[in-house]
C-alpha cells in the first residue's frame, strides 16, 4: 500500500485535511503529515498488519507497519499515526488477526463459540510475508474442544511468538437460563443450610421439589428448635422440682 506524505517541522500547522505522522525504528524517527482520507481508507482495508510504502515529499521511499492510530473520538477519524520502520528481508514480530471458518458442532448442539485470542502474535520472516490474518476451522469442534496456538496453520515460514499451549478458541456450554441459575443457586443455599444443621433433609426435598419456600422452611425450621427448647428446659424444671 502507497502513501504519499509531505515532510513536516515540528509545531508547524497542518494543511486542511492533513494529519501528523511520525515513522521511528532505532536509528530513525521521520516526522511528516498525511491526508486524512487516504490514510484512513488504506487503513480500513489493510489494518496493522499492512506494510505501507511511504514516500515523503524529497526524501525515499521506506516501508513502515501502523504502530498506533490515535482516534477522534467523537468523529471516529484518525488525528495522528505512529509507524514502525522494517527493513525487507528481516524478520518481525506482529499481532495478527484471528477469525472462524464454519460453524462448530458444539454450537450447532447449543454451545458457544469463544475467541479468547483476538490476535495472535507471530514472527513472519520479513514484512513482505505478513499474513493478513489467520483463519481457523471450527466446524468439528464438539462442547469442551479447544484450539491452541499450536493448532493453527501457519503460512510458510510464519512462526509463533507465543506458547503453543495457549488456547485461542473454545467451545463453551450452554449458558444456563435465568430460572437454571436460580434454581442452581438455591440449591447450593438449601445444601450449606442443611450442612449447618439449619433446615433438615426433609425440608430441603420440599424446598427444591417447589412444595414450599426456603423462607418458609427455615421459618418452620426455627419455630421446631424453639419448640424443642422450650421442652426441654420444662423438662428439667420439673426433675429439679
Amino acid at each position: 500500500m502507497e502513501l504519499n506524505a509531505k515532510p513536516r517541522k515540528s509545531q508547524e500547522k497542518l494543511a486542511e485535511g492533513m494529519i501528523p505522522a511520525v515513522a521511528y525504528n532505532k536509528e530513525n524517527n521521520v516526522s511528516f503529515t498525511l491526508d486524512r482520507k487516504a490514510f484512513d481508507r488504506a487503513f480500513r482495508q489493510t489494518s496493522t498488519t499492512g506494510l505501507y510504502d511511504i514516500t515523503v515529499e524529497g526524501s525515499e521511499t521506506f516501508p513502515a507497519l501502523v504502530k498506533t492510530v490515535q482516534m477522534d473520538k467523537r468523529r471516529r477519524v484518525p488525528i495522528h499515526v505512529d509507524f514502525y520502520m522494517v527493513t525487507y528481508g528481516e524478520a518481525i514480530e506482529v499481532s495478527v488477526p484471528v477469525h472462524t471458518k464454519g460453524k462448530s458442532q458444539g454450537e450447532i448442539m447449543g454451545g458457544l463459540l469463544d475467541t479468547v485470542v483476538h490476535n495472535l502474535a507471530i514472527i513472519a520472516p520479513g514484512p513482505r510475508r505478513i499474513p493478513q490474518e489467520l483463519v481457523v476451522d471450527v466446524s468439528k469442534l464438539q462442547i469442551g474442544d479447544h484450539v491452541t496456538a499450536g493448532q493453527i496453520q501457519l503460512p510458510e515460514g510464519v512462526k509463533l511468538a507465543v506458547d503453543e499451549e495457549q488456547v485461542v478458541i473454545s467451545v463453551l456450554p450452554p449458558r444456563l437460563s435465568a430460572e437454571e441459575a436460580d434454581a442452581e443457586t438455591q440449591a447450593a443455599q438449601v445444601a450449606g443450610l442443611v450442612a449447618s444443621g439449619e433446615l433438615t433433609e426433609e425440608a430441603a426435598a420440599a424446598v427444591l421439589e417447589g412444595e414450599t419456600t426456603l423462607d418458609d422452611a427455615k421459618a418452620e425450621s426455627s419455630e421446631a428448635d424453639t419448640g424443642s427448647a422450650d421442652t426441654g428446659e420444662a423438662s428439667n424444671e420439673e426433675e429439679q422440682s
